[in-house]
């Protein structure tokens, strides 16, 4: 598990290095949109339960920022605008709550022409996640450390017009984290691995 996540993480370093240079030819955009962001509502759901108990999903906005090096290749900077707050629970209830705030940078590409309507893209970056307000009722401080690793993005954006456009995307953000009770580490490398879904609103220019 630990040589995947590293290969993913060497992966999406090389992505973001090769990316500008690789497509350096063919430089000029024919839509002549170097710029876009996208606010979207998004949920964003632990896929692993690092607490003792089950981590509830929530939603946030969140906003992405694309420099587009031609009409396919673009490289992205997407984070949450304020914190998901998670919900840990039990069967016999209510354990606490924990607070998350994903920040990525990505390569991207996207499918097609400019002026297609439907616009597929893949991704693949790497993310950090701040964990904060850990509030676990156990007696003691619990804390957990900020996950870091592999973002994969999948999406399709919906042309309205040259400028505005709709966005579908799910983000897969693989990290893990030590947990730690009173100062003291008490697990090690815990999967968080959110997935996160997305839908918002566009702009280029």
């Amino acid at each position: 598990m630990q040589s995947m996540r590293l290969y993913g993480l060497s992966a999406a370093i090389a992505a973001l290095l090769v990316a500008p240079t690789a497509f350096a030819q063919q430089a000029d955009t024919a839509s002549g949109k170097r710029f876009s962001v996208v606010g979207s509502a998004t949920i964003l759901d632990p896929s692993a339960d690092p607490l003792g108990g089950r981590v509830d999903g929530d939603v946030a906005p969140t906003l992405s920022a694309t420099w587009h090096v031609n009409d396919n290749v673009g490289i992205e900077l997407w984070g949450a605008a304020d914190k998901f707050n998670h919900r840990v629970r039990s069967d016999a209830g209510k354990l606490g709550t924990v607070d998350s705030q994903p920040l990525a940078l990505s390569a991207q590409y996207h499918f097609g022409e400019a002026d297609a309507t439907f616009r597929p893209f893949l991704g693949l970056g790497y993310h950090q996640t701040n964990i904060s307000d850990e509030s676990i009722g156990t007696g003691e401080h619990v804390s957990m450390t900020t996950p870091k690793g592999a973002i994969g993005t999948a999406g399709v954006d919906i042309n309205i017009n040259p400028t505005w456009f709709a966005r579908l995307d799910a983000r897969y953000l693989d990290g893990d984290s030590d947990v730690k009770v009173a100062g003291q580490t008490v697990e090690r490398d815990v999967g968080f691995d959110p997935w996160a879904v997305g839908f918002g609103i566009g702009a280029r220019f």
